[in-house]
């Protein structure tokens, strides 16, 4: 098979039929809840959708999925049918066997084998994909058995832990100044740097560990959540997020002062060039986006035009997508109402992050010297920074119901005791809130790493964002206060 994604917009611009337009499909698709990124299977030969696949496809689309993850579901099915037809299979036909071949296949004999949490999200993707056929009665069972206590066979034999990394002052300044910051070891400043946007790439860094946030959270900030418009008062910022959240569930976000001014200084000395350079290129795309004329900062929302037609939005509400196509009238024209931006005058993607952290990984270590900080042994993640966060801000805490009692037995009791009698005031559930876990559960893989001394601190992030005497306590008392009802 054959794979392909729905793109709306271009079925409107590039669509010709005498039958019917471009603009017609696409409002027929957003009648019957077909989302962009739905995956469509076509047969090789005749370029005709498969039917029972394509089903599932639309199955994907109505469980509300975004963009990135219904192409993700779409591409596991996409290579499981290329697998099977070296077997002369295919995935309506598919046995047992052939599923524990492509198995064998991806986490052993390919190029590059997957590891253990890729693979587990494969696996359920096939396993939802096949009950799906046989609750469409398309198939009368499962090709692959269930195992003892019901466990897929397809599933991984061994459950992996998460894989919490995080950074000690001296690594994430190192990251910051020297990595994305275009600085030399010694504080000074680079003449050889030739990073095009540092002040964006060091603001990004951090917000993420400032507030906490996963990549698509803060990266596609707008600048009325972040307290950067006219208007506003300055200082920290706190806003909810949702549409970009994990399983879109609702929190309130803090992003306290010092991230914010870091953010506050790209938007006076960089983002006006890149904006200014942008603004023609954007007029010329302006149908294809969603010009925002009005913006209630107090109620959170905007309102303008898109599609042709006025629409209004709760800035919670705004997607990745909505958000990355968001524009006003600047100064120069159009400009993005996002925080950050790129070349192209709008919201920098996942690549373009993922290139920044690279460039900076092969930065630090080509100028690492005898005065350069242990270097993690693996190249760095921006969610390195959220686990960053979650451990300071667990630590704080613990230190603050401490006191200064540092016994290993009594903190082990604390957590028990916290776990039962203060719920509300429970560090580690605090954390919990603040990070957006689902269950307690995920919060508490942090608590084997609070007793290591290479990140034990008097005063958690001491100086870590700010250059004068900035504190981590500011977030704390701030967290504290939420727990206890309080802004």
């Amino acid at each position: 098979m054959d794979l392909a994604f729905v793109q709306s917009g271009l079925l409107e611009k590039h669509l010709e039929s005498e039958v019917i337009s471009g603009a017609e499909v696409a409002a027929l698709l957003k009648r019957r809840g077909v989302l962009d990124g739905t995956p469509v299977y076509l047969d090789e030969e005749t370029q005709m959708p498969v039917p029972p696949v394509c089903e599932f496809g639309g199955y994907l689309s109505t469980a509300l999925l975004d963009v990135t993850t219904l192409k993700d579901y779409g591409r596991v099915i996409g290579r499981l049918d290329d697998h099977l037809g070296g077997l002369d299979s295919d995935v309506l036909s598919a046995t047992e066997s052939d599923l524990v071949s492509y198995r064998n296949h991806r986490t052993q004999r390919q190029k590059k084998p997957v590891g253990g949490s890729v693979w587990s999200r494969e696996s359920f993707v096939l396993d939802d994909f096949y009950g799906f056929l046989v609750d469409r009665e398309i198939l009368t069972h499962r090709p692959a058995r269930l195992a003892a206590r019901g466990r897929n066979a397809l599933a991984p034999r061994v459950r992996s832990g998460m894989d919490i990394r995080h950074l000690t002052f001296e690594q994430y300044r190192y990251l910051r100044d020297v990595g994305l910051g275009g600085q030399l070891p010694n504080a000074q400043i680079s003449p050889t740097f030739r990073g095009w946007s540092p002040l964006r790439d060091r603001a990004g860094a951090d917000i993420a560990l400032g507030s906490g946030t996963r990549w698509r959270e803060w990266a596609t900030a707008l600048l009325p959540e972040m307290g950067l418009w006219p208007g506003m008062p300055g200082g920290a910022a706190e806003f909810t997020v949702q549409a970009c959240a994990k399983y879109a569930e609702a929190r309130p976000i803090y992003v306290p002062e010092d991230p914010v001014g870091s953010a506050d200084l790209f938007c006076m000395l960089e983002r006006p060039d890149i904006v200014r350079k942008a603004a023609r290129g954007l007029e010329r795309k302006a149908r294809d986006l969603f010009v925002v004329g009005d913006i209630d900062v107090a109620g959170g929302r905007v309102r303008g035009i898109l599609d042709g037609g006025v629409r209004e939005f709760e800035m919670s509400a705004m997607d990745a997508k909505l958000r990355r196509i968001t524009v006003f009238e600047g100064e120069f024209g159009l400009e993005t109402l996002t925080l950050f931006v790129c070349r192209g005058g709008l919201i920098p993607g996942a690549d373009a992050w993922k290139g920044y952290r690279h460039r900076a990984w092969t930065r630090m270590n080509a100028l690492a010297d005898e005065t350069t900080p242990l270097l993690p042994a693996r190249r760095w993640r921006w969610h390195d920074l959220r686990h960053t966060y979650a451990l300071r801000l667990l630590t704080y805490l613990e230190n603050m119901m401490d006191g200064e009692a540092p016994d290993l037995q009594a903190r082990r009791r604390r957590h028990r005791s916290y776990l039962t009698g203060h719920i509300r005031h429970n560090p580690l559930l605090i954390v919990s809130r603040r990070l957006g876990h689902s269950s307690p559960e995920t919060t508490y893989e942090y608590l084997q790493y609070t007793d290591d001394l290479i990140n034990e601190f008097e005063a958690a992030f001491s100086g870590w964002i700010g250059d004068d005497e900035s504190s981590y306590a500011d977030i704390a008392s701030h967290a504290i206060s939420a727990a206890k009802g309080g802004r």
